[in-house]
C-alpha cells in the first residue's frame, strides 16, 4: 500500500517510479479521490462542533426554563444527527474507493533496479561450475520415472494434471532436502522455526499483496478459507494489527509448509515434470525490520539462501530482476538460479524480495521507536523451494546408468545411503 501522504505531496513522483512498472499514471485520479474524501471529512467536522455546540444549549435552556427554544433546538440537532450518518456513510464508501484504487498498485521499485522488461535482469554473481558429463543428461522426470520412483500417471488418475506421486528414496530425498534446510537456517543462521496455518483468511492474503488483484491464482476452499502459495503469508501476518519494539528487531523466521498455486497464469509453462505444480513444498524465510535494517537483512537472507546450494555444490547465479519482472509487493528482488543440466539452462530456485513497508501498511504493523511508530519493513525469500532443489541434485548428481548420487550433505539426513537406484 502506498502512503498517500507522500502522493499528495508529491504526485508526478508516484507516476514515474509506477512507470518504471510499465504502469500508467495514476496520480490525478488518487488526488481526486483523497479531496473528496477529506472534504467530506470537513464536512462532517463541521457538523459535529455544530452539533456539540447546540447540545450544550439544549442543557442551557432546559435549565432556564427555555423549554421552546431547548425542544427547537432538540429537533436541530437530531437533523444534524442524520445528516452526519449520511455523510459517515458516504465517507466510508469514499475511503474504501480510495484505498481499493491504492491496493491496486504495485510497490515501487528501489533506485538500484534496472528498468525495463525480463532481458534486463541483471546477473551479479556466479557461483561454483557446470558439472561435466560423459554422456547426455537425463531430465528429472525421466529419471524419476524410470527409477519407479516418481508417477505422473498415477497422480493424473488421483488429481489431474501438475501432481505427482513420489516414492522410496526419491520421497525420501525431499524430505531429507527438508530437514537439512531447516537444520541449517534455524542452528547457523538464527531463523525461528514457525509451524504456521495453511488455511489462511482474506486479511491475511490481502495483507501481503496476494489479494485483490490475484486472487485467480490461489485456491480457495467453500467456506472462504484460502490456501497459502507461500508460508510467506502466514509469517509475516505474525505482526499484523500490532505495535513491536525496535529492540525485539529484526525478527527472523522459517517455516517448511505445503504450498498450492493454481498456475492460472501459466498455461502451458513447464508442463513436464514438478518444475511448476499445484502442490509443493518449500522452506520459507522471512524477516521482519525496521526501515534502517532492511537493505543489510536483504543481503543477508540472500547469502542464507546461497548457502543451501553451496552446501549441496550446485553451480548458480544471482540476479536482480528488473523493475518489470519483479513481483508486485516488493522493491527490489534478488533471484537465485541454479543450472540443470538435463534441461540445458538456468532455473530460478529461490526469490529474495525486501518489500520496504509496503506489505506493512496493509497489515497495519508497526514499531516503536522512541516516541515514534512507523511501518515495519518485510522481507521474504525461498530458503529454498524444496522440489526444485530435489530436481537440480537430480539432474546434477546423476550417473550413466541412471542412478543419482547422494550429496554429501545429505548423506546423514538419508541415513547412510549414498546412492538412489532401484
Amino acid at each position: 500500500m502506498h502512503d498517500i501522504k507522500k502522493i499528495r505531496e508529491n504526485p508526478s513522483d508516484l507516476d514515474k517510479l509506477l512507470a518504471k512498472r510499465k504502469h500508467p499514471p495514476v496520480s490525478s485520479q488518487i488526488i481526486e479521490l483523497d479531496e473528496k474524501n477529506r472534504e467530506i471529512i470537513g464536512e462532517l467536522q463541521v457538523i459535529q462542533e455544530e452539533r456539540n455546540t447546540k447540545s450544550k444549549l439544549i442543557g442551557e435552556y432546559a435549565a432556564n426554563g427555555k423549554n421552546v427554544e431547548a425542544s427547537k433546538l432538540k429537533a436541530e440537532v437530531t437533523s444534524l444527527k442524520d445528516k452526519m450518518q449520511e455523510l459517515e456513510n458516504s465517507q466510508r464508501e469514499k475511503q474504501e474507493e480510495l484505498n481499493t484504487f491504492l491496493s491496486s498498485l504495485p510497490n515501487n521499485p528501489a533506485d538500484d533496479v534496472p528498468v525495463g522488461d525480463e532481458s534486463l535482469n541483471k546477473e551479479i554473481k556466479l557461483e561454483g561450475n557446470k558439472k561435466e558429463f560423459s554422456f547426455n543428461p537425463k531430465e528429472h522426470d525421466e529419471l524419476g520415472e524410470n527409477l519407479n520412483m516418481m508417477s505422473f500417471e498415477q497422480a493424473a488418475k488421483i488429481s489431474g494434471a501438475r501432481f505427482v506421486v513420489q516414492s522410496g528414496l526419491i520421497a525420501r530425498m525431499e524430505r531429507a532436502i527438508s530437514n537439512f534446510m531447516l537444520d541449517l537456517h534455524t542452528n547457523e543462521f538464527g531463523y525461528t522455526e514457525m509451524n504456521v496455518p495453511i488455511l489462511v483468511k482474506d486479511q491475511s492474503v490481502y495483507g501481503v499483496g496476494q489479494l485483490p488483484k490475484f486472487k485467480d491464482d490461489l485456491f480457495k476452499t467453500t467456506d472462504d478459507y484460502w490456501l497459502i502459495p507461500t508460508a510467506e503469508v502466514p509469517l509475516s501476518n505474525m505482526t499484523r494489527e500490532s505495535i513491536i519494539d525496535i529492540l525485539d528487531l529484526p525478527k527472523r523466521y522459517v517455516s517448511h509448509t505445503p504450498c498450492f498455486r493454481s498456475e492460472a497464469g501459466a498455461a502451458g509453462k513447464d508442463t513436464r515434470g514438478i518444475m511448476r505444480q499445484h502442490q509443493f513444498y518449500k522452506v520459507e524465510l522471512v524477516s521482519l525490520t525496521s526501515e534502517d535494517q532492511s537493505r543489510d537483512e536483504h543481503e543477508r537472507m540472500l547469502s542464507c539462501a546461497e548457502e543451501v546450494l553451496k552446501r549441496l555444490n550446485l553451480h548458480y547465479r544471482v540476479v536482480i530482476l528488473s523493475s518489470e519482472d519483479m513481483g508486485f509487493a516488493a522493491q527490489k528482488t534478488y533471484d537465485i538460479e541454479v543450472w540443470l543440466p538435463g534441461q540445458k539452462a538456468y532455473r530460478e530456485i529461490s526469490s529474495c524480495s525486501n518489500c520496504g513497508d509496503f506489505q506493512a501498511r496493509r497489515m497495519n504493523s508497526r514499531y516503536k521507536e522512541g516516541k515514534e511508530s512507523k511501518f515495519l519493513h518485510t522481507l521474504n525469500g525461498s530458503g529454498l523451494a524444496v522440489g526444485r532443489t530435489l530436481i537440480s541434485i537430480l539432474e546434477n548428481y546423476q550417473n550413466e546408468d541412471g542412478t543419482i548420487q547422494v550429496p554429501d550433505a545429505l548423506i546423514p539426513y538419508m541415513g547412510g545411503i549414498n546412492q538412489i537406484s532401484n
